[in-house]
């Protein structure tokens, strides 16, 4: 027995361990680094290590046949094992593969400990389109009581949904959102009060995508009598509010001969007047009643950021992040009034922001960051000119929302929440590993939905980090926008959609 534990080399697997480590330190030492690009080559140090390691097991080892045939057995039968009993999931927001057990069930619907019939009905406001009335992911005239431990939301109601990562959209009572049912894609309206169907409109559709997943990615608009949607593979919908009737309809892409993104279309309608206004190769109008063109604008590769309209230089203009090139319209008759490059090769999905003295941000991952720039008045009116004033690899927004509060940023960057200086880009604090979630401002508090499907509150502190309270609201992984409507919060996933009452001071 002396001699054959003699007779084992464990040098070369001492020797892969201390590589294996130093190579994954190295990976993960810069702070700068695209994380999704540290993950792929984490997942690629241990897929090497782990053939290394078998090399080693049966040829360099020094175990007799008995031992060495009985390990690879045993590993074999591990995989074996972990194949049968896990399925693939989804990606996370980093690419991580996610898996879950074979078994695991639908979620049922269920109905909470209370019901929207309450004297708090009637603080109910409408929430109408992607990231709100005003489109900037902040609400006002909600007073929360942030003593969740004492006084926890409690759950109206919880339905399963179909696939996609689209939000709601809220308004009179009705929650419009996005789902995949097998090859269709589905405009689905929810009674707000009690999530059961009011009405389904369906588009013989599918998207895929093994790194995003399956369904559509747009959040409705809601317009008077009118619903405006997106689907995944760029269907424009303008459907009756009431009974989801279609009016009109058309592909965006195909109407414009442009390329869809790679990764779904994920363009919330933006409405303007009697303009309905998308992105497709490049803002495009359309008249709202009749589905008719009104104006195309500058041609560019679509991305996965949505229009919005903003006040820069004392002139209304719709602003649209697209692939590799920043875009300002004016919303009437689509004149470029100005454009700003940016790297072509990252993917672009956060909401540009504008800050006071018309000053304008904006925020990519993938290793690129965050900058500044300044709108000034033209020579040539209405010709606008752009100036650079800061960037920083510091904020890296990946399809969540930067807030700005009282003279600073706050944002995930990267998956980890960190407050900005605008002044110069410079960091307050960075802390709290929420995953590539998103963030709403409800007065003087923040709410994070987290990537795992939790709600946390922040106290946005330049000073530190404070975090308030937090809450687990869905189970599995979470993309979608969270919706409020009054002191209730609507959230989803791919999955399954929940309704909360949140407490008030």
């Amino acid at each position: 027995m002396t001699s054959r534990i003699k007779n084992i080399r464990l040098w070369p697997l001492i020797t892969i361990v201390i590589l294996t480590v130093l190579a994954i330190g190295i990976v993960w030492l810069l702070d700068a680094a695209h994380r999704q690009n540290k993950v792929a080559l984490t997942v690629l140090i241990l897929v090497i290590t782990f053939l290394l390691v078998i090399v080693w097991l049966l040829g360099f080892s020094g175990l007799t046949l008995r031992v060495k045939f009985t390990s690879f057995s045993a590993i074999l039968i591990s995989i074996s094992l972990f194949v049968v009993l896990f399925r693939f999931d989804v990606f996370s927001g980093d690419l991580v593969p996610k898996f879950e057990w074979r078994w695991q069930k639908e979620t049922k619907t269920t109905i909470g400990p209370s019901n929207l019939q309450t004297p708090e009905a009637n603080l109910l406001t409408d929430y109408p389109q992607f990231l709100g009335p005003d489109r900037n992911a902040i609400i006002s005239n909600i007073n929360l009581d942030t003593d969740w431990k004492n006084n926890p939301p409690e759950l109206v109601w919880r339905i399963p949904v179909g696939a996609g990562w689209s939000g709601f959209a809220i308004v009179n009572g009705s929650a419009i959102t996005q789902e995949q049912e097998n090859e269709w894609e589905k405009v689905v309206c929810y009674d707000f009060y009690t999530g059961q169907e009011k009405w389904t409109h369906r588009d013989l559709a599918r998207y895929y995508s093994l790194p995003g997943g399956l369904g559509p990615r747009a959040t409705p608009t809601i317009d008077g009598d009118r619903v405006y949607t997106v689907g995944g593979i760029g269907i424009l919908n303008c459907l009756d509010f009431e009974t989801g009737k279609q009016i009109w309809s058309t592909n965006i892409f195909a109407e414009n001969n442009a390329k869809a993104p790679p990764w779904g279309v994920s363009v919330s309608p933006l409405i303007h007047g009697e303009l309905v206004i998308v992105s497709a190769g490049g803002a495009v109008a359309y008249y709202k009643d009749t589905g008719k063109i009104a104006w195309t604008g500058h041609k560019v590769q679509s991305a996965y950021s949505s229009p919005i309209i903003l006040t820069l230089a004392g002139t209304a203009q719709v602003v649209l992040f697209d692939q590799g090139l920043i875009t300002s319209h004016d919303p009437d008759t689509g004149y470029l009034l100005w454009k700003q490059s940016w790297p072509g090769s990252v993917e672009c999905a956060a909401q540009p922001i504008p800050l006071p003295g018309d000053k304008l941000l904006v925020s990519t991952a993938y290793g690129i960051g965050a900058k500044l720039f300044q709108v000034t008045n033209g020579n040539v009116s209405p010709k606008l000119n752009v100036k650079l004033i800061w960037e920083t690899i510091r904020l890296k927004a990946k399809f969540t929302t930067i807030i700005y509060y009282k003279d600073y940023l706050y944002a995930l960057d990267d998956g980890i929440f960190t407050c900005i200086n605008p002044i110069d880009g410079s960091r307050q604090w960075k802390k709290g590993r929420y995953g590539h979630g998103q963030t709403l401002l409800i007065s003087d508090v923040l709410l994070v939905l987290t990537e795992s499907g939790k709600v946390v509150l922040l106290e946005p502190n330049p000073r530190e980090h404070i975090e308030l309270s937090q809450f687990s609201v869905l189970t599995g992984q979470t993309w979608n926008t969270p919706a409020i409507a009054g002191n209730y919060l609507l959230v989803r996933n791919s999955r399954e959609a929940a309704c909360y009452r949140l407490p008030l001071k």
